[in-house]
């Protein structure tokens, strides 16, 4: 079970930093990623990390943006938001497979475990 936290209100411009917490299961060896979906559009991808090789991949919205990391020991991986803009308002899930090859960013991808979601919102 993934739970996501650290969604809410920001200001345009402003930084957040969303948290998925693995229970019932260890992330080692696990790809992670993060997507979202906003109000009348299907889910995309936003950011993913493979398993064993740890490569990186973003949405070319958010590169240079985003950060995506991760914690093992706390069964944790996180979604650091820079320079937010009122078009990254959107529900973000956090999901994991394992394993987990590029390309990763595609909800094709059959991840194992999803998170219910948390809700960001920028104003302007």
């Amino acid at each position: 079970q993934l739970v996501e936290s650290g969604g809410g209100l920001v200001q345009s411009g402003e930084s957040l930093t969303l948290s998925c917490k693995a229970s019932g299961t260890s992330l080692d060896y696990y790809g992670i990623a993060w997507f979202r979906q906003a109000p009348g559009k299907g889910r995309e991808g936003v950011s993913c990390e493979t398993s064993y090789d740890v490569i990186a991949d973003y949405a070319d919205s958010v590169k240079g943006r985003f950060t995506i990391s991760r914690d093992d020991a706390k069964s944790t991986f996180y979604l650091r938001m820079s320079d937010l803009r009122p078009e990254d308002t959107a529900v973000y899930f956090c999901a994991a497979r394992h394993p987990l090859y590029m390309p990763c960013l595609s909800i094709d991808a059959d991840y194992n475990y999803w998170g219910q979601g948390t809700q960001v919102t920028v104003s302007s």
